[in-house]
């Protein structure tokens, strides 16, 4: 399959990569994929790093099926294996047990951590001992924004973390890709994103928060990276300068 501007994508997660040793040699690396672009943009990414990276690693693919109705991730299966990538599909009732048996008023953290704990599960019984996930530099942002607005707190999700339960290890390769980029090489790829079935979708207080930074970088260009700089400046979460 031909990838078209791969370079500066690849570029961003090299980056991330190489600074905060995500891969060692060896590895195999589940990549969480959701269905949306950006875990999309980051399994191709990290398929064009795969030929050429000096620590050779195994990758493959996991989604979560929430059990929407009508969700369907045949083109994502299709593609995985045009790239020649492990793709499995768990199927789930996170939907009905949410929404329709819990009832819940606050779905997406206990939706998260449901989550979380199956992509676990299922990696290490794929033989994986890393999980990367598709958040980007916007998401580290926001999620500074987030815990500071709701928190009181200042912080946001570490580029690299050790989940000693799972002995499985969290690597975020995309946090120096901007999520424009990340649409643009989608858009240009026609990377099969799934459009997400969720009612919460474009409702959640995250989504409040991005709609804020971008009315604030309206009149206060380069805003985002300001705060990104901030965040690697004091050291958080495991960031460095």
């Amino acid at each position: 399959m031909d990838i078209i501007n791969a370079r500066r994508m690849l570029s961003f997660i090299r980056r991330a990569v190489d600074e905060y040793c995500m891969i060692e040699e060896g590895d195999k690396i589940a990549v969480g994929v959701s269905g949306g672009k950006d875990s999309l943009a980051l399994l191709t990414g990290l398929w064009n790093l795969q030929m050429f990276y000096p620590k050779s690693f195994e990758l493959c693919a996991i989604t979560v099926d929430m059990g929407f109705e009508g969700t369907d991730f045949s083109t994502i299966e299709a593609f995985c294996g045009e790239l020649e990538i492990e793709y499995k599909i768990v199927k789930t009732d996170l939907a009905r047990i949410i929404f329709d048996v819990r009832k819940e008023s606050n779905p997406c953290s206990l939706c998260a951590k449901m989550r979380r704990g199956i992509l676990h599960d299922n990696i290490k019984q794929m033989g994986c001992n890393k999980i990367a996930l598709g958040h980007h530099f916007d998401d580290v942002v926001d999620t500074f924004m987030l815990n500071l607005f709701n928190e009181g707190r200042l912080g946001t999700f570490s580029p690299v973390t050790y989940l000693s339960r799972k002995d499985i290890t969290l690597i975020r390769p995309l946090i120096f890709a901007p999520e424009k980029d990340i649409e643009y090489f989608a858009r240009q790829n026609r990377l099969p994103v799934v459009k997400s079935p969720c009612p919460e979708d474009k409702h959640t207080d995250r989504e409040n928060i991005k709609r804020l930074l971008s009315t604030l970088e309206r009149n206060n260009k380069g805003l985002r990276h300001r705060i990104f700089v901030a965040i690697k400046k004091e050291g958080l979460n495991g960031y460095k300068l």
